[in-house]
């Protein structure tokens, strides 16, 4: 009779048998259920493309235009299929044109394992053509990075790249492997990695904080809550639902914490940081506690930190022991996963309501209204906004669609403006601010999630760092909607030049192409919209649509995105014109 023990071991492992390195990789990332890779072939990476053309019934390879397409591809799958994303290159350009994706999802905590090819291992060091040493270029940029020269490694090694990528915060992984590593051969055999010595991925939480944080919370008057993508990679937007609920605390968001409370939901007062809500932003120096959960204190949220919720008591729910007291300094960690800790933590929460506190949010919400948002939503100028774009797409979708953002203006208008009644639904490069992200973003987003509806929002300067994209979408006919906010301008580089550089305009004007003619080269249905009477039926018809459809809208060139707090100024400095 079989043991348990026997069972999970024969669970975890597949059959040794004699195989290439290369149908190794392949078999590797089957048995971690992978189904789906974005990548780009050459010569490094052959041998390995040749053994996928084999398996092909079993694992699609989506081919991009571009190796960074095919890594915000995979970060576009991970961030709504919740699954680690994978992208593939060659050696020397094919690897060093992953670095900026690669960069983007270390920084946005998005799990990834990138596997690119590398010259034989006997060329190392040479200058090899098409060598390049991407470990020690990537290094900075990865959770982890291995380079493999042995076909008998591949196997540990890739196990434990899935197993980093995935865990504790999640990260990107690149594996190197050599030509030769991949036409050798090895006795293939394939255990799952469940743990690795002195990595450990989610800190244990201590009892001890547990219970001061519960008693700052009751002792509070004025307590905030500050919420980040934490919660959705914890997959605790539950637990965080039920925290505010229980506790009456009203909580902002961050940008990538954006979708893991829906929008309408009362206590859900809107985003800090440099674009966020006027609330938020100007009760962060005023509340008495300041419970920070699942995010880090970037610098576009903390604004200047000496100025920083000095008042305040904070408690830090995190689960990366590298970002507590990294930029503000806290009186208590909770450390752990946060679907774990403010599960515990509730209990002994006690049950309030704070409603004269809730009510000074919703009185700064009202002058962030008739100051900015009225305008922005419902303009009465002859031009169109970027934000009655944003209320069209809304009630056209009913905040079920998942809207990624590229990088600028539309960006903050879409991360102010998108309303969102299910987690997952935002997808935008938060930390490093990478133009040309959305498009081949949006791939891997409307395949990570082929049941929901995808709508890109693009600036007419980002569309067209990955406009190439538009050949993956057409090859895969996958049916993402591309709207694109044409100003003419690098808007967000224009705006600051003209309220912080006396409107001298350096190279931001942008002389652009025909951008329907160009997406219905690519067979891809397409319109624009010059006029506020065409544009409802404009967003109807895109939203109808079964297909890959491009929509231009060609807004206001000079329009600002307000509140802004300036840089290096307090939060509480925000302006609203």
């Amino acid at each position: 009779m079989e043991t348990q023990t026997q069972s999970i071991k024969k669970e975890r492992t597949v059959r040794k048998e004699r195989i290439t390195g290369a149908e190794a990789v392949i078999r590797c990332l089957l048995a971690e259920g992978v189904d789906l890779i974005y990548g780009y072939p050459g010569g490094a990476i052959m041998p390995v493309y040749d053994e996928l053309y084999k398996f092909q019934d079993q694992l699609h390879h989506v081919l991009t235009r571009h190796e960074q397409g095919a890594t915000h591809a995979a970060q576009g799958y991970a961030r709504t299929s919740g699954k680690v994303g994978v992208a593939i290159a060659t050696s020397g350009p094919g690897a060093t044109n992953f670095v900026t994706g690669i960069a983007d999802a270390q920084i946005d905590s998005t799990p990834m394992v990138c596997i690119t090819g590398q010259v034989g291992s006997h060329l190392l060091g040479s200058d090899a053509f098409q060598e390049t040493d991407i470990i020690g270029i990537s290094t900075p940029i990865t959770k982890w990075n291995h380079q493999v020269t042995k076909a008998e490694d591949i196997p540990e090694i890739l196990a434990k790249a899935f197993y980093i990528a995935r865990s504790g915060r999640p990260g990107p992984v690149l594996i190197d492997i050599t030509k030769d590593a991949q036409f050798g051969e090895l006795d293939f055999e394939y255990t799952k990695c469940k743990g690795i010595r002195s990595y450990i991925p989610v800190p244990e939480t201590d009892p001890k904080s547990l219970e001061k944080a519960a008693a700052m919370i009751n002792a509070a008057k004025k307590p905030m809550i500050v919420f980040g993508q934490g919660v959705i990679l914890g997959e605790a937007e539950e637990e965080l639902q039920n925290f505010i609920q229980k506790s009456g605390i009203p909580a902002a968001w961050t940008i990538l914490g954006l979708s893991a409370l829906p929008t309408a939901h009362p206590l859900n007062v809107g985003m800090v940081g440099m674009h966020g809500n006027y609330g938020p932003n100007k009760l962060t120096n005023e509340c008495d506690l300041l419970l920070a959960i699942g995010m880090r204190f970037d610098d576009r949220v903390t604004g200047n930190l000496e100025t920083y919720a000095k008042q305040a008591k904070i408690v830090h729910f995190e689960i990366d022991p590298a970002e507590v007291n990294k930029n503000v300094k806290v009186d208590v960690a909770v450390m752990g996963n946060v679907k774990d800790t403010l599960a515990k933590i509730l209990p002994s929460v006690a049950a309030n309501s704070h409603t004269s506190w809730v009510q000074k949010f919703k009185d700064y919400d009202t002058i962030e209204f008739e100051k900015v948002i009225k305008n922005d939503l419902y303009p009465t100028q002859d031009g169109l906004s970027m934000g009655e774009v944003l209320r069209e797409i809304n009630e056209e979708t009913k905040g079920d669609a998942i809207i990624v953002s590229d990088v600028g203006q539309h960006q903050m208008i879409a991360c102010r403006y998108a309303a969102f009644t299910t987690t997952k639904s935002n997808v935008t490069s938060g930390g490093l601010g990478t133009m040309g992200f959305a498009l081949p973003a949006a791939i891997g987003a409307k395949m990570g999630a082929p049941e929901r509806e995808v709508v890109a929002i693009i600036g007419d300067g980002g569309y067209q760092m990955t406009i190439q994209e538009l050949g993956t979408i057409f090859q895969t006919k996958v049916p993402v909607k591309i709207v694109v906010l044409n100003n003419d301008f690098l808007g967000m580089v224009r705006q600051w030049q003209q309220l912080f550089f006396d409107k001298r305009y350096a190279s931001t004007e942008m002389v652009n192409p025909d951008f329907v003619t160009i997406a219905q080269g690519y067979h891809i249905a397409a319109k624009r919209v010059t006029k506020r009477k065409d544009l409802q039926e404009a967003i109807a018809e895109m939203i109808a649509s079964k297909e890959p459809y491009f929509l231009e809208v060609c807004v206001e060139k000079e329009n600002n995105v307000f509140p802004m707090i300036p840089t290096g100024a307090s939060v509480s400095d925000i302006r609203l014109e």
